[in-house]
C-alpha cells in the first residue's frame, strides 16, 4: 500500500475512532427521558436521536465494538510501515489525542446537535452490528436492568431551575424561580400555620337580620366570607355567607336565607395539599378547621393556599391585615402582658 493511501486510511480510521469515543460519551450521556420530552415538544435534533438513545446498551455495545475495530485498524496499518512495538506506541499516542480527548470534549457539549447529524450514519452502523450488539445488549438489560428516568429531591429540583435562571440562554424568571419554590414546599406546611385563628375569625347568627348595618359590620370586619352559626357557644356551624352575595341584595331577610349551605372541616394537622384538594373538590372557598378533640380553632381559605403557593400575599379589596396571625399573635401578646400587670397589683 502506498504511503498516501496509508495515510488517507489511517486519517479516515482515526476519524471513525473520534465518532465512536465522541458519540459514546456524546449520545449516551443524554437522559433517554429527557429526550423523549423534548421530542414531544417538537425538537428536531431530538426526534432524530431518541429512537437511537432508546436503544440503551445496544447502542452502547455497538459504539464499542466500533471503537475497538477502528483502533485495531489503525494498529494494524501502522504496523506496514513501523516496528509492532513503535506501531503500539503510535496508535496510543494519535487515538488518546484525535480519537479520545478532543472528541470527547466537543461531543459532550454538543452532543445532542452532532448526535442528530449523524443519526443515519448511526442506523446503518447499530444494523450492521446488531447480530452481536443485540443480544450483548439484552443480556446486559437483563444482569443490569432498563434505564429508569432520573428521580430529583425537592431540593435537587430547585437548584436546577436555579443554574437555569442564571444562564444567558434560559427564559425563566426570578419570579418564576420563586414560585417554583413555593409551589414545590407548600404541601409540607399544615393548616394550622397559614389558617385564620379563631380569635380572628369573624361569624355571623343564621338568625341575624341583613341590612345596611350587618353589612357594613361585615365589611368593617376585613373579612369576605364567615361561618354562619345557629348556635354560637357550641360553635354549630351551619353555612357561609359571602359578603358580595349581600352587595346590591334588595329584599331584606335574614342571614340563613343569604348564606349557602355548603360546611366543610378540615383538621388542623392536615397538610396544604390536602386543603388545596378539598377546595378543589367542593369547589368551596372557605374550611373550618377543627383540632384532634374536633373544637374549632380557625378558618382557612383558599387564598390562603394560593399564598403559599405563589409566595405572594393575595389581598381582596375587603382586606384590612395583611397577616390575620400576625395581629392574633400580638392581641395574645398584649393580653398576656396586661394579665401580668394585673396578677402583680
Amino acid at each position: 500500500m502506498g504511503t498516501f493511501f496509508l495515510f488517507l486510511a489511517i486519517t479516515f480510521l482515526l476519524a471513525c475512532s473520534a465518532m465512536f469515543s465522541g458519540l459514546t460519551i456524546g449520545i449516551l450521556s443524554l437522559n433517554h427521558f429527557e429526550l423523549k420530552r423534548k421530542a414531544q415538544l417538537g425538537n428536531k435534533a431530538a426526534k432524530m436521536v431518541y429512537p437511537i438513545r432508546a436503544l440503551g446498551h445496544q447502542l452502547m455495545v455497538t459504539l464499542l465494538i466500533g471503537n475497538v475495530i477502528v483502533n485495531a485498524g489503525i494498529t494494524a496499518l501502522l504496523d506496514l510501515r513501523v516496528n509492532g512495538l513503535f506501531a503500539v506506541i503510535l496508535t496510543t499516542i494519535l487515538v488518546v489525542m484525535f480519537g479520545e480527548i478532543l472528541p470527547m470534549a466537543y461531543l459532550r457539549k454538543y452532543g445532542l446537535e452532532i448526535s442528530a447529524k449523524l443519526a443515519p450514519v448511526l442506523k446503518y452502523l447499530v444494523l450492521a452490528l446488531s447480530p452481536v450488539a443485540k443480544p450483548l445488549g439484552k443480556a446486559l438489560d437483563r444482569w443490569l436492568g432498563e434505564e429508569g428516568p432520573t428521580v430529583y429531591s425537592k431540593e435537587e429540583l430547585y437548584k436546577i431551575f436555579e443554574e437555569h435562571k442564571v444562564s444567558p440562554e434560559s427564559d425563566i424568571e426570578d419570579d418564576e424561580v420563586q414560585i417554583v419554590r413555593h409551589a414545590l414546599s407548600f404541601g409540607d406546611k399544615q393548616v394550622r400555620e397559614v389558617m385564620t385563628p379563631r380569635r380572628m375569625v369573624v361569624s355571623v347568627s343564621s338568625e341575624d337580620d341583613v341590612g345596611p348595618i350587618l353589612i357594613n359590620e361585615l365589611h368593617d370586619s376585613g373579612h369576605s366570607r364567615f361561618p354562619v352559626y345557629n348556635d354560637k357557644k357550641a360553635q354549630n356551624f351551619i353555612g357561609t355567607l359571602y359578603l358580595h352575595d349581600l352587595i346590591g341584595l334588595k329584599a331584606s331577610g335574614k342571614v340563613k336565607a343569604a348564606m349557602r349551605s355548603a360546611v366543610y372541616y378540615v383538621h388542623e394537622e392536615e397538610s396544604l395539599d390536602h386543603a388545596l384538594k378539598v377546595f378543589l373538590k367542593t369547589n368551596h372557598h372557605l374550611l373550618i378547621v377543627v383540632n384532634t378533640f374536633e373544637e374549632f380553632v380557625g378558618v382557612i381559605s383558599i387564598e390562603d393556599v394560593i399564598e403559599q403557593v405563589i409566595g405572594k400575599q393575595i389581598q381582596d379589596e375587603f382586606d384590612q391585615h395583611a397577616d390575620l396571625r400576625a395581629v392574633a399573635k400580638s392581641l395574645a401578646e398584649k393580653e398576656a402582658q396586661k394579665r401580668e400587670l394585673t396578677d402583680k397589683k
